[in-house]
């Protein structure tokens, strides 16, 4: 939920008023143009003559599809915000887009090339920036259903949120082009590099909630083949338990799907 500075309070109010729409239409608009990256907005609100869309250029569509007296009004208020968004440091993400949302509440979008900061109109909001502070600014942010992730190419670092809890992943030589997830809020998450598609749970686990996870990695991408003799790694029962208790925390959250969780059990108690 946005909240707006007395600054942002102030815009609003003389943008209502100069346009005819009501302060909370005129702020409804301002936050659909703004996920919309200033440049598109998916917007329902009765001012508007309900559900409808905008695309800078040109393109509109109403519910009341007839009325171009409103088409006008509209038009000229989305393209009034689009600049005042593209006015404000910060706000608009530069790179590549995307936000879509499908059937049964799921909803997706993801930015490279940067992420929001701060600007005159609205409050910051501790949700916009959850990774650890530690990894700077990301190269691409984007979230799927009740997912958030953060990629740090620079420092080779992915910042996955799931449910509140912040996963930090070792990259490794990965070069991270996008990310999706299987339907269903619980699915498991892979992401795109120059070596195809790639589970996350293949990625080594650096840190849970700001605390190092010392274990062994969950899958390891520089691990030996299975026709190279691996070197030995027996260890003590009590950190292999901890690691298979750790997987089932990744496989309860949706980050390994049941076949990688008993693969990688049946791994950790061969070595006892």
């Amino acid at each position: 939920m946005q909240h707006l500075t007395p600054q942002g309070q102030q815009i609003v109010d003389d943008i209502a008023r100069r346009h005819g729409f009501s302060q909370d239409a005129v702020m409804h608009m301002l936050v659909a143009v703004l996920n919309g990256n200033g440049g598109m907005a998916q917007f329902s609100h009765p001012e508007f003559g309900g559900s409808g869309q905008w695309m800078q250029g040109g393109m509109l569509m109403l519910g009341d599809m007839f009325n171009s007296a409103l088409k006008g009004r509209v038009d000229a208020l989305c393209c009034e915000l689009a600049n005042l968004l593209a006015n404000q440091p910060g706000l608009l993400q530069s790179g590549s887009f995307q936000s879509q949302s499908q059937g049964g509440g799921s909803f997706q979008n993801q930015t490279s090339g940067g992420f929001r900061g701060q600007s005159d109109l609205f409050v910051p909001d501790p949700a916009d920036h959850w990774w650890p502070q530690a990894l700077g600014a990301p190269n691409a942010t984007g979230s799927q259903n009740n997912v958030k992730y953060a990629y740090f190419a620079d420092a080779r670092r992915l910042a996955v949120n799931t449910g509140g809890d912040v996963w930090v992943y070792d990259t490794l030589d990965h070069q991270i082009g996008g990310f999706s997830q299987q339907q269903g809020m619980g699915g498991s998450i892979s992401f795109g590099s120059q070596y195809g598609t790639i589970d996350l749970g293949r990625l080594p686990v650096v840190s849970r909630n700001g605390q190092p996870v010392e274990a062994p990695p969950v899958y390891a991408q520089d691990r030996p083949e299975p026709h190279q003799p691996a070197p030995s790694q027996r260890g003590s029962e009590g950190d292999i338990f901890a690691a298979i208790e750790r997987l089932g925390d990744l496989r309860a959250k949706g980050i390994l799907t049941d076949d990688e969780f008993n693969a990688k059990k049946a791994e950790l108690l061969a070595r006892l």
